[in-house]
This record gives C-alpha cells, structure tokens and sequence, in this order.
C-alpha cells in the first residue's frame, strides 16, 4: 500500500511517518518544510511544496500514486488562527480542497482527515461523544470543521471513501515550543529550567492529553478501518493542570511550583473526549499512560537541548 502524508515533516506527521515506515509501508511526504534530510536516509520520497500549489500538488499524486492520503498538514495555532483568519483558512480549508479534488483526479482509494477537539468549542456534557454540538471558539476550530465538512462532500459526490479523526490534546518528543496551545510542552520545557510554570485559574481546570504515539497508532489503524466514521481519538480521561504540573515535578530533581494568574475570559474549564466508538472502529485504544508519555518527552527534550549545546 501506497500512503501519502501530508505535514510529515510535522510534529504528529514525523511520528506517523516513522510508525508507517517501520511497518513496511511505501511512504511520500508532502511538507512545507525543506528539511528533507532524515527521510532521504530513510528513502522516503519527499515533496516540500505547499499544499495550495495545485500544480505541484497534482504533480507529486501523478509520480507517486497513492492508495491512502493521510492529510496532517495544517495551521495549527488557534491565537495565530485569531490573527491571521486568511492565512488559516487557506491552508486549512483551500489547501484540504486541492488535496481532496487531487485524490479525486487520481484515484485515491481512502483520504484519512486529522481534525481537532477544537470542533466542538464550549463542552455541553462530559465525555464529549462525537455528536456533540459542534460550536468551535476560535477560527482554527471553524477551519477544520469545514475541512471535515467538505471531506464528507467529497464522499457523498464522488465516492471518496474518507474517515475524520478528532484528536485531542497531543504531546510528545518534537512539538514545537511555539505552540501556546501545547501546554505540556509549554511546562516541560520552563520546569525542566527551573522556571515557574504559568497557571491562569486554580489549576483545576482538565484536558484530554493523549501522547502522539496512541495518535499515530490510530491514524495507521484508520488505514482499514473506520470508513466514512467520525471518531475521537483521545483517552477519555480529563487530567488536571495541578496534576500535570505534580506529575512533571515527580521526574524533576527539584520540584518547580506554579504561579497562578486570574482565570482567562473564554477558557473552557473542562474537557474530554469519548473514545468509545474510536475502540469499536479501529479496534485501538491508547497504550501510553501521561507518565510513559512525559517521561518519553521529557528524555527527548533533554537530549536536543544537550546536543544544542554541544553545536
């Protein structure tokens, strides 16, 4: 099988790729970024072109042929997607419209979507299941809602076997530190300084926090299951920002205490997603605890900051 990835250069698309590539798969990246370098070791065919360039994009599908596209390029900031509403939109919405009508051209067996919790803004209920009401809080949230939409127009025009996954809070080894929206990296990186982590409320507040390796375990899984399913990839399980904080503090040397700010006008105080119908499609479930995954984490963050050093 044939499976192109969009965003594999990507936080979330490196970990797919890798798992993709370790099962044997032939694997095409399609990713903004020029830093081509580890997948050329690899042999990974790899097309650093911008998902909008539609000429370019049906030039890569016509040499490579997919089976299955995997689309996880995207903007992903939800306080760049208030600033720049344009540019978030293009790529998330234009952008997923040039890779479906290039699947379409090019007969693509399956287009697996990586959507967001972001969909479904403001919990009216705990766990969120999958019907919820989808009411996202920011244009990040409307932009892969649409993308979801327009996937699911696509199979009902043309066919387009599809499966939308709407992952959770990920973390893990490579998010980025730009990020305002990782909080876990956010801490880990300040913390493992000796820097105060930065609380806004009392901390009691919860989040689904789901470690990127379960994301791409169940990505891979949605390459023969789940058609034409919307599912939650998650934990169904809400963590605290005061147990996050204690249990990055147990992997510490010296425990770092958090400084709390007045709560934040429009932060959503609590937050899970139900997983149940993801272990019934898929047949997956999540395999990493948030210790496994911080202590994986927090190791990776050690190494790179030493070898930044060493450089």
């Amino acid at each position: 099988m044939k499976v192109l990835v969009t965003g594999g250069a990507g936080f979330i698309g490196s970990h797919v790729v890798e798992a993709l590539h370790r099962a044997q798969y032939a694997v095409t990246i399609i990713d903004l970024s020029s830093d081509s370098h580890r997948y050329q070791a690899m042999n990974i065919p790899y097309y650093g072109i911008d998902i909008n360039n539609k000429e370019k994009l049906e030039k890569a599908f016509e040499l490579e042929k997919p089976d299955v596209v995997i689309h996880l390029a995207a903007q992903v900031d939800v306080k760049q997607s208030i600033i720049a509403p344009k540019d978030d939109a293009k790529t998330n919405i234009l952008g997923t419209i040039y890779l479906l009508e290039a699947a379409k051209k090019f007969h693509v067996k399956k287009f697996i979507y990586a959507s967001s919790a972001a969909v479904y803004g403001e919990p009216h209920y705990l766990a969120i299941d999958e019907e919820h009401p989808k009411q996202p809080l920011s244009f990040y949230g409307i932009s892969k809602l649409t993308g979801e939409q327009y996937v699911q127009a696509f199979s009902t025009i043309h066919g387009l076997s599809y499966t939308i996954l709407r992952y959770a809070n990920v973390y893990g080894p490579g998010s980025s530190k730009k990020l305002n929206n990782d909080v876990i990296n956010i801490f880990l990186s300040k913390m493992m300084n000796k820097q105060k982590p930065e609380v806004f409320g009392d901390g009691k507040q919860t989040r689904d926090f789901i470690y990127v390796k379960d994301i791409a375990s169940a990505t891979i899984a949605a390459l023969y299951h789940g058609d034409n399913q919307t599912l939650n990839i998650s934990t169904n399980h809400g963590t605290s920002i005061n147990e996050l904080i204690h249990s990055i503090n147990s992997l510490l040397e010296d425990e770092v205490e958090p400084v709390y700010h007045p709560k934040r006008e429009g932060d959503i105080l609590d937050s899970y997603l139900d997983n149940g119908n993801a272990k019934e499609y898929l047949t997956w479930y999540p395999n990493s605890t948030l210790m496994d995954g911080l202590t994986e984490t927090l190791s990776y963050m050690k190494q790179t900051h030493e070898s930044n050093i060493d450089k």
